[in-house]
Parts: structure tokens; sequence; C-alpha cells
């Protein structure tokens, strides 16, 4: 294949993108070529500048030198022999995994991505994963990671992502955290939404922005990260990105009651970025709900009707909602500050942690978990960043995880195979 065909073949797609500022990092489909050996392009136009049909002819022949060289690349990428990899497996003690890349059987351009941010997996099997692309906001795989289905366009800030079983019938219960990227990369918070949904895509009802019930004044953000389901179908919305409540509600969305935010009396009531929330069933003559403090690096555990039970500390785990599986809990790490030092926000860090009760016992992408005296220590993404900004997991049957990346190239899940 020439060069100058695949110059053509690669500009048409670049100038079929939607806007001018942002290029899929994959312009091959994964189920034709693993994601491993592709070459991102190198972008044509940079923040800011006009699109590609308004070049100025004195750039064009630097531009199309670019062009060539990463269409080169790319065709010496697909036509070389696979390299012979050794399986990548991170993990410690009994929860090591294996690390598979091209699990998910998407197109980039079919089914473009932007962050993923929460899985669920329902009775069926199906795995439902929810992103903040509006060409697609819910894709649906199955455990092979063949798209089954991709639907969902009204969801800019997609974000959480939850189960509803109504015994015969469940439903998805939806939350867009209100914040978006304009054109130009630039962050804009709007008002969110809550909104449940059947499994194929209608929408049953939203909870209103939490001042027409007065618990808001006017003008206060409202941008709800995540939602949980009590024992008796109350919904529990998490206000991460706003201002840090936790909101009950019944299953018909009718107020019950809130509480977290800040300056509280007990400090072990204030949240600081509620960014997830679940229902903890592990003992189950006790359920509580559990409870991100992202920016205390901890989570906090509280009775079904709101009152403080005890706070697990994660020392440099930036952590994302909590994954109740039998008697463990799982969660995504976004954010933990570089071994070096230095701020957390500064590059591509966070992994994936495994607890057993209030334990960490493995942190996939992440150091061995070390207590002294029982505290535990600083955690530390790995050299090699196997993992990059854990957002969610979702645990399967055979014990298997399947992890979603925020910031992290427009990657699709990944699966973590138990070994």
């Amino acid at each position: 294949m020439s060069v100058f065909f695949m110059l053509f073949f690669y500009t048409r797609i670049i100038a079929s993108c939607k806007t001018t500022n942002v290029f899929p990092a994959k312009l091959v489909s994964e189920s034709i070529v693993p994601a491993r050996y592709l070459v991102p392009l190198v972008p044509i136009t940079s923040p800011g500048s006009r699109p590609l049909t308004q070049t100025p002819r004195r750039n064009f022949l630097q531009k199309t030198a670019v062009t060539a060289l990463a269409a080169t690349a790319a065709t010496r990428t697909l036509t070389a022999a696979p390299p012979k990899d050794e399986p990548e497996i991170i993990g410690h003690g009994d929860y090591r995994y294996r690390v598979i890349r091209d699990w998910a059987q998407i197109s980039a351009l079919r089914t473009p991505l932007l962050n993923c941010h929460e899985m669920v997996q329902d009775k069926r099997g199906r795995l439902f994963m929810i992103g903040d692309h509006t060409d697609n906001n819910i894709l649906v795989f199955d455990k092979s990671g063949k798209l089954l289905d991709a639907w969902g366009t009204i969801f800019p800030g997609g974000h959480g992502l939850s189960l509803m079983d109504e015994g015969d019938e469940e439903f998805l219960l939806i939350t867009d955290g209100g914040w978006t990227l304009d054109r130009n990369g630039k962050a804009i918070r709007n008002n969110g939404r809550v909104t449940k949904m059947s499994l194929d895509g209608r929408i049953l009802f939203d909870i209103g922005h939490p001042q027409t019930i007065g618990i808001y004044n006017a003008g206060d953000p409202f941008c709800p990260t995540e939602t949980t389901v009590g024992p008796n179908g109350d919904i529990y919305v998490a206000d991460g990105y706003g201002k840090d409540y936790v909101i009950q509600y019944n299953s018909n969305g009718e107020y019950i009651r809130h509480w977290g935010g800040h300056n509280n009396e007990d400090p072990n009531m204030n949240l600081k970025n509620a960014h997830g929330v679940a229902l903890d069933t592990r003992d189950p003559n006790q359920p509580l709900i559990v409870c991100t403090s992202r920016s205390e690096c901890c989570f906090k555990f509280f009775t079904l009707d709101g009152q403080y039970v005890k706070t697990v500390s994660l020392p440099n785990m930036r952590v994302c909602r909590p994954v109740i599986d039998d008697q463990n809990l799982y969660a995504g790490v976004c954010w933990s500050q570089p071994r070096s030092g230095g701020s957390p926000w500064a590059g591509h860090t966070g992994f994936m942690t495994v607890l057993e009760g209030d334990q960490v016992v493995s942190n996939p992408g992440g150091s061995e978990p070390e207590y002294i005296d029982g505290v535990l220590q600083n955690s530390y993404q790995l050299e090699s960043q196997p993992i990059m900004h854990g957002h969610d997991v979702c645990v399967d049957e055979d014990k298997n995880l399947y992890v979603c990346q925020w910031n992290a190239n427009h990657t699709p899940p990944i699966k973590l195979e138990r070994i």
C-alpha cells in the first residue's frame, strides 16, 4: 500500500471527525487489528487552529509531511509481524490477573469513546458500560467482548451506572455529572441529572434538581456522580461534583433525607468529592451505605438512614466508587501521588485496589499493599503504568475484572482475567 494512498485514506477519516481538535487514537477496528499493534495518528491541527479545510497554503507542505510520516508508521506497524508478547500479570497474593487489553471488539469509528466511566452486569451476563460520548453513551458487551448494542445520545456528562432490580425486571440508573468539554477542550459545568431507564434505553423518570424540593438554594450546582439502591428499593444519589451530599429517595424518586456535605459539627459526616456510593451487604444483618470521600482518600460507612459508622482510610488512593462482590470491596484508583513526589494531577496515575473486609490485599497495577503496625502505607502506580486513572470495575461470576479507565486515550474497557 503506497504512502500516498495511506495519506488519502487517513485524511478522509480525519476530515469526517465531528470536531477538528480531537482525533481518535485508534482508526482501525479492534476486531481487525489488536489495539497494541496500532500507532496513534499525529493530529494535523493543534488546539485552537483552523479546520483542515481552511489550512493556509504555507502550512500545507509541513502538515502533509507530518501526516505522511504517521501513515508510513501505521503501514509498517500493520504489516510487521506481531511481537511475541509475554503475558502481562498484575496484582498480589490471591488476587492476580492477566491483562487482556484487546478484549473489547469495537470500532473507534462506529462506536467512538471519550472516557469509559462505569460498567455493570445484568442477570443475563451482559456488560453495560457508560461513557460520555453522545454518539453512544451506553455500550453493551457479552463476556467475550463482542459488542451487542450501543445507544444513548443525551448524556454529555454520562458518568454513573447502577442496576435497579425489581424482581422480574432490571433497570438502569444513570447519572450525568454535568461536566462536559467544548470543542476547544475547555471544561464546562452544567447541572446534571439522574435518570431511570429500561435496559434498552427507554426513559422512565428523571430525578429533578434538589432545588425543586427545597434542599438546595437557587444557583447551587447539582452534579451527581453515582447512585445505589437500598434493600427496600430506596435510591441513594451521591452529588460528588456538586455539594457532596448523599440524597436518599424512595423507589419512585420522592425525597426522604440527605446527609454529608461540608462543615458538619461531626467531621466524620463531611464528604469531600463524594464520587461513589454503594450498598454494602457483606454483613447481611447490617447492610450499610458506603460512600467515597475521594479527596480524603477514604471510604465512609453509614447506616441506611445516614448515621456515621466508620472510615476506611486508603492513603494515596483517590478512589472512585466502591464495588461489593461477595466479601470483597473493589475500587478504581483514579489518582495517586507519584512515588517521586509532586502533584498527583501532573500525570497519568492510578490503578485498582481490592479489599478483604477493611484490609487492602491487592493493588492490580499498583505497588503491593504494606501495613506497618496495622496502618496501611502509601500505595503507588507501577512504573509501567498498566492502568491509567482506574475509574470503575465490574466483577463477573468467575471473579474476572472489567476495568474502565478515565482519560486513557479513548481506550475501551480492559479485562483482568483472574489467575
